[in-house]
């Protein structure tokens, strides 16, 4: 369930059109103190992502820190990703139409920190990162999830 607190905040932020630092700020400080504690929440932000057209580079930052944290040390089995929760982040971040950029970063992030992933993570974090970097990073991604 959503707190009211960060449906407010996102109401706020999509009227304005613009997310600042000093919303990023809020953002953890005051509506997400403990960070992420559900899907939906997550889901919020990705929405979020999506739609605001101006973004402060420290709203990044924190999203893909946030994600990071709940699905793989906040999601069960802890530090790893299930097929549950690889189809979760796919469909969450991908939207039907591909990931942000943020989206793209979020995945691989993720492959990254966990100690184990479904393959839909992994391919999902190849795609989009072969669609927005060009393939230098999906491959490294790639070795990376060989290697684990």
């Amino acid at each position: 369930m959503i707190n009211a607190s960060l449906q407010h905040f996102c109401n706020r932020i999509l009227a304005a059109g613009t997310l600042g630092l000093e919303d990023v700020r809020e953002l953890g400080r005051t509506v997400l103190p403990d960070g992420l504690t559900c899907r939906d929440e997550a889901d919020m932000l990705f929405g979020l992502d999506r739609a605001v057209p101006v973004a402060d580079a420290a709203f990044a930052d924190w999203l893909v820190a946030a994600v990071v944290d709940f699905a793989v040390w906040g999601e069960r089995p802890t530090g790893h990703i299930d097929a549950d929760t690889a189809h979760w982040l796919a469909a969450s971040l991908g939207c039907g139409r591909g990931p942000t950029a943020t989206g793209a970063r979020i995945a691989v992030e993720v492959v990254r920190e966990a100690e184990t992933n479904d393959a839909v993570l992994i391919g999902f974090a190849l795609k989009a990162n072969r669609a927005r970097a060009g393939g230098d990073e999906a491959e490294e991604i790639l070795a990376y999830a060989i290697a684990a």
